[in-house]
């Protein structure tokens, strides 16, 4: 399951998303650091067309498609030289796979502010030369050993040690890796888990929608929520908008299983072949693959069953080199 790092200073609001978002009771209070070790939770991705195809089998249960959020300690300037409770925050932020980053934009006298102000332009460039600054520590400690290794004639890594040097010039003039490398780069430094290389949104936590507000709406019944989400002019809960972003930030397509027991989704990289999404249930389903039913989900739901749906001809037989394609309903032959 892919995880997604919820990141910012202290009292930005960090647990209080991670709450409104999972659902799960943390401590959130008006002082810095309440959050020292990671806060896991799972968010279920909104999916209509999962709930038609709950619809066409009815005696499955139906499962949707989860990102896990981690609500990661605040860093604090100085981060990269263990300020604060920076080397925690950076250890932990580097199992992730995107970073969610909140920036403070509302006045609270009661929620001090690490710099003593409120800033969003100021904090998020903290966080980015924190982020930058980390990158360079390891990568200096990288470029050693394959510069070392180059220079002694193993020239399989050669190609790694041109982009290394690439990156460190990057990072050095204060650029970040993901907005600068080309895909064959990015894939050949992918090892390293550089924090600039990962996938980033940002949240401005502001007085039009708080997040503490979000955060109680969570512990409501689902009217209640709904009704205090409509005041203030939104019509669904724009937590909801945000796991979709999140989802299209890690470039992820949807395919189903419809097989009883269950009517499942499944979140898989774009371009990932049939063998390598099986994997994504069992690994049994990529060692063992030999072939897969297909049909496109709109398919399926204007049909209304597998079955009827075989017959007419519009189920195709697809092999290893397939492709899947978002909305695909597959069952793997293995």
């Amino acid at each position: 399951m892919v995880s997604i790092g919820i990141v910012g200073l202290p009292n930005a609001g960090k647990s209080s998303l991670f709450k409104a978002l999972t659902g799960e009771a943390v401590e959130i209070a008006k002082y810095p650091f309440t959050t020292i070790k990671p806060h896991h939770g799972i968010v279920k991705v909104p999916d209509e067309t999962l709930e038609a195809l709950g619809k066409i089998t009815p005696g499955n249960k139906v499962i949707p498609a989860g990102i896990e959020f981690v609500d990661i300690a605040g860093l604090i300037k100085g981060a990269h030289k263990g300020e604060g409770l920076g080397n925690e925050f950076l250890s932990h932020i580097r199992k992730v796979d995107a970073i969610l980053e909140v920036v403070r934009a509302f006045e609270d006298s009661t929620v001090p502010h690490p710099e003593g102000s409120i800033d969003p332009e100021r904090d998020k460039k903290i966080i980015r030369e924190e982020l930058i600054q980390a990158d360079l520590s390891q990568i200096e400690r990288a470029f050693e050993k394959y510069q070392s290794e180059t220079k002694s004639g193993r020239t399989e890594n050669a190609r790694i040690f041109e982009v290394l040097k690439k990156t460190k010039e990057l990072l050095k003039n204060n650029h970040i890796i993901r907005e600068r490398l080309n895909t064959e780069e990015a894939n050949l430094l992918k090892e390293f888990n550089f924090l600039t290389s990962k996938p980033l949104l940002v949240i401005l936590n502001n007085p039009d929608l708080p997040l503490n507000l979000l955060a109680e709406t969570a512990e409501l019944e689902e009217s209640e929520a709904k009704e205090i989400i409509k005041n203030y002019g939104f019509d669904e809960n724009p937590l909801q908008n945000l796991i979709r972003k999140a989802f299209e930030l890690l470039d992820l397509i949807t395919f189903y299983t419809v097989k009883p027991p269950e009517t499942r989704a499944w979140n898989v990289k774009k371009g990932t072949l049939l063998p390598e999404a099986g994997g994504a249930i069992h690994s049994d389903f990529q060692e063992k693959f030999i072939r897969a039913e297909v049909i496109l989900a709109e398919t399926l739901l204007a049909i209304g069953d597998w079955h009827k749906a075989k017959s007419q001809g519009k189920i195709r037989t697809e092999g290893r080199e397939y492709i899947v394609q978002d909305k695909d309903v597959i069952e793997f032959k293995i």
